[in-house]
């Protein structure tokens, strides 16, 4: 390039790109193929060199296959006893546990029979009444089953992902469970796990556990209430929430009436602390009027 002025000249080096684009070809295959175009062809003990040096690589990688081959076939019945042996323990210990299940309701049982021949026919009745309303009682009734299920489960194309958003929550569950308890439900059960005032609803993977019981789609979500429980669930905050995720997601959701139903007893409850409730004060004490200290004074 030449100045304006009439100056010395200037060269500018191409950068990267240029020279890239202006010379696609490594100078090794540009001169290969010059060669090539001038009717130059490599001698025979070129080609014959060539040829062994391939013969030689392919060998080599042969034996590394069939060595591979022979290493993964050794581990497998390794694996294959040890994957074994895990199934056989958790099948052994679902078993144990479900004996020691028998057991307990054996024993459950027999105290509720020794309890009711002590106390009076009114202590048993009360008794009776709270443990239906903390769900160590079976219960018999009408009311609602809300359905969840599942919706298609899809493929990333690009990145292979499975998408989940389809797939029913333990969120979705609490929220359930909630708007019923909202509606007037006076029990609960999730696929027959009774809830009771410390039960927990959790996501472990792609799991849901219910007082640490697995539970899995179709998730049946069945309420003892009001006639009206059905209905006041559809058309309430969470059944607004679920048709849309059935609208978007495709997820199934469905809520029913459901008469003479029962629901078992809860498995366990665990209590943690526990104190006498205490009366409320007569109209006649001088504190009925006065404020509590945990009321702020409000």
């Amino acid at each position: 390039m030449t100045a304006a002025g009439g100056g010395e000249r200037r060269t500018f080096t191409p950068d990267f790109l240029t020279e890239l684009f202006r010379n696609p070809l490594d100078p090794g295959y540009a001169d290969a193929a010059a060669r090539r175009a001038n009717g130059e062809v490599p001698s025979e003990g070129a080609r014959k060199t060539y040829r062994v040096i391939m013969a030689v690589t392919l060998v080599a990688l042969g034996v590394l296959l069939v060595m591979a081959y022979r290493q993964t076939v050794e581990d497998e019945p390794a694996r294959t006893r040890a994957h074994d042996t895990l199934v056989n323990q958790v099948q052994d210990r679902r078993s144990d546990t479900g004996e020691l299940q028998e057991r307990a309701d054996s024993l459950r049982a027999e105290v509720a029979q020794l309890r009711e021949k002590e106390l009076g026919g009114a202590a048993v009745a009360r008794l009776r009444d709270l443990e239906a309303a903390t769900g160590l009682a079976p219960v018999r009734g009408s009311g609602a089953r809300v359905t969840l299920a599942d919706g298609p489960t899809t493929i990333n194309p690009v990145t292979g992902e499975r998408r989940t958003e389809a797939q029913v929550k333990d969120s979705d569950l609490q929220l359930a469970s909630n708007a019923l308890w909202a509606a007037g439900a006076e029990a609960i059960a999730i696929n027959g796990e009774r809830l009771t005032a410390t039960s927990t609803i959790r996501q472990a993977g792609e799991a849901i556990l219910v007082d640490f019981r697995p539970v899995t789609s179709p998730y049946e979500v069945v309420a003892l209430g009001p006639d009206d429980l059905a209905t006041d669930f559809r058309q309430g905050y969470a059944g607004r929430f679920f048709q849309e995720l059935v609208n978007r997601y495709g997820m199934s959701f469905d809520s029913a009436e459901v008469d003479d139903v029962t629901l078992e007893a809860a498995t366990e409850l665990k209590l943690r602390v526990a104190k006498p409730a205490t009366p409320p004060p007569a109209p006649s004490d001088p504190s009925y009027l006065s404020p509590s200290p945990s009321e702020g004074g409000r």
